[in-house]
């Protein structure tokens, strides 16, 4: 089949699929529900948490199952095929390598990825379960279909970006020790990453769930010791970790809002009457959390970690340090061709070589998530 029809095929079923939401769920709410809400930082977070606090009416949490089956929790957009929509099973780009399209699926029991799926608490329960509120249990704004496998392998680990990977499911998500530099700097213990289809989705439930139990947010942070706490910094405002608060807004804001979050949020809207208000208005995050979206947008903060040495150099050779990391490295001589290109360079100990240089003036050229700086390279 010609590629472009491909395309256009795709294009048009995404269109269709955000025309069908927006015909059949309960949009009618939204140009009031944010109304009176104003504001910057925590005064605008507390707001907000008043806001998706009355009318929230807790279903149970058997009352799941049921909503898993509603259409926004289903395959609309990839194969379309009306099988379980999992961040854990789901290939965006290719066949699934397995699907769950039947209730009895539901865990259960297990011996392998494609076993059964259960109800993955994004924030996992054993953070929280310490304060016994059963609300919190069961809000499917942090609690999704999963695969049971993955879910175990998951378990309390944070998320956030995998360096070497000690294990990676069947869709490519991965377990792996963290990449303790650029956006994720801070941490170096086990993180699970899921793919970057997903990452957005997944931030905005961490958003949602510091802002709906904003009052909570310390009781938990006192009352375990799992993986999971290192993501929380123990306050009420700010919730989250530096490191971690720098992981979901570069998530958010690279894997803007689609259509499936949105058919979800109305879905739930209707479930327990309250909705997700980083998926209807994503600009909150940065009038919230102002000061990490500031820094994380200065390239210069960044890029102040990176250093050449030596420079001029007289054995061919140039050695690049960096703390955070480069998804390229390009050398350009002055009359602007490209000499050598290096995607997702590996670093060992924080620190790269280029050698086999011929003499001349170059142009060095580093990429850190979409931001670059230009350095001067002078081999004699």
């Amino acid at each position: 089949m010609n590629k472009n029809f491909t395309l256009l095929v795709f294009l048009f079923s995404l269109l269709s699929f955000s025309q069908e939401v927006k015909k059949n769920s309960d949009l009618s709410a939204i140009p009031t529900y944010y109304n009176g809400i104003s504001g910057t930082g925590f005064a605008l977070k507390t707001q907000l948490k008043t806001l998706i606090t009355n009318g929230h009416v807790d279903q149970g949490y058997g009352a799941l199952w049921s909503l898993f089956t509603n259409p926004a929790f289903r395959d609309n957009v990839y194969e379309n095929d009306g099988s379980l929509l999992d961040f854990y099973s789901e290939n965006p780009i290719g066949p699934d390598p397995y699907n769950y399209t039947s209730t009895s699926q539901q865990c259960g029991t297990y011996s392998g990825e494609g076993g059964c799926y259960n109800r993955e608490h994004l924030i996992p329960q054993a953070y929280f379960d310490n304060v016994t509120i059963e609300f919190v249990r069961n809000d499917p704004f942090h609690v999704v279909p999963a695969d049971g496998k993955v879910n175990a392998i998951r378990d309390n680990y944070p998320f956030s970006r995998v360096a070497t990977a000690s294990l990676t499911t069947n869709n490519g998500s991965k377990l792996g020790s963290n990449v303790n530099s650029g956006y994720s700097a801070g941490y170096s213990n086990f993180v699970f990453e899921p793919l970057d289809e997903f990452k957005g989705d997944i931030a905005r439930c961490f958003f949602y769930f510091a802002t709906r139990y904003q009052d909570l947010m310390d009781d938990f942070y006192n009352s375990t010791n799992v993986d999971s706490k290192n993501m929380f910094d123990g306050s009420i405002n700010n919730v989250f970790n530096t490191t971690f608060l720098n992981v979901f807004i570069t998530w958010h804001n690279q894997d803007p809002v689609s259509a499936k979050e949105i058919a979800k949020n109305n879905a739930i809207f209707s479930f327990q009457g309250n909705r997700n208000p980083f998926i209807d208005r994503p600009e909150y995050v940065c009038q919230i959390w102002g000061s990490a979206c500031a820094a994380l947008n200065n390239p210069s903060i960044e890029f102040a970690s990176i250093s050449l040495y030596p420079n001029p150099t007289s054995d061919n050779k140039i050695n690049i340090d960096s703390e955070i990391y480069i998804d390229y490295i390009q050398l350009i001589n002055l009359n602007g061709q490209l000499i050598k290109e290096i995607k997702n360079p590996v670093f060992t100990n924080n620190s790269y070589s280029l050698e086999n240089l011929q003499q001349g003036f170059y142009f060095l050229r580093l990429t850190s998530q979409n931001k670059t700086i230009t350095k001067k390279v002078v081999i004699n």
